[in-house]
């Protein structure tokens, strides 16, 4: 199976968009032999993630939750600070709740390259 490399510039984007953009290329749908279950998806570069745009009031309303599974342990972090600290994360966040939920998932974020 031949597998393109596809680059694409995130300057000025809509984080969203473009997640739905990279997610149709690494599961293949653009392709004339896709099918669910084989992975035949492309290789996606993405340069300047950290100059990706959210849209409204994203930024300082949406927040991110983790729990650790102890009692009162329930640790919340804003957009913002996670864009600040660490935008690859976050892009591979929305891109992960993107994919299709299935043992393909794993294989297809291993195609995604940031730079």
């Amino acid at each position: 199976m031949e597998r393109k490399v596809h680059n694409i510039d995130a300057t000025g984007k809509i984080a969203g968009r473009l997640a739905s953009q990279v997610a149709t290329i690494l599961m293949g749908k653009r392709k004339i032999n896709y099918a669910a279950n084989i992975e035949c998806g492309d290789i996606v570069e993405i340069s300047n993630i950290s100059a990706i745009r959210f849209t409204g009031n994203k930024l300082d309303s949406k927040l991110y939750y983790r729990h650790s599974q102890y009692p009162g342990s329930l640790k919340t972090t804003k957009l913002k600070d996670m864009m600040v600290k660490n935008p690859e994360k976050v892009f591979i966040q929305i891109l992960h709740n993107m994919l299709p939920k299935n043992r393909l998932r794993p294989k297809m974020l291993k195609r995604l390259i940031i730079k």
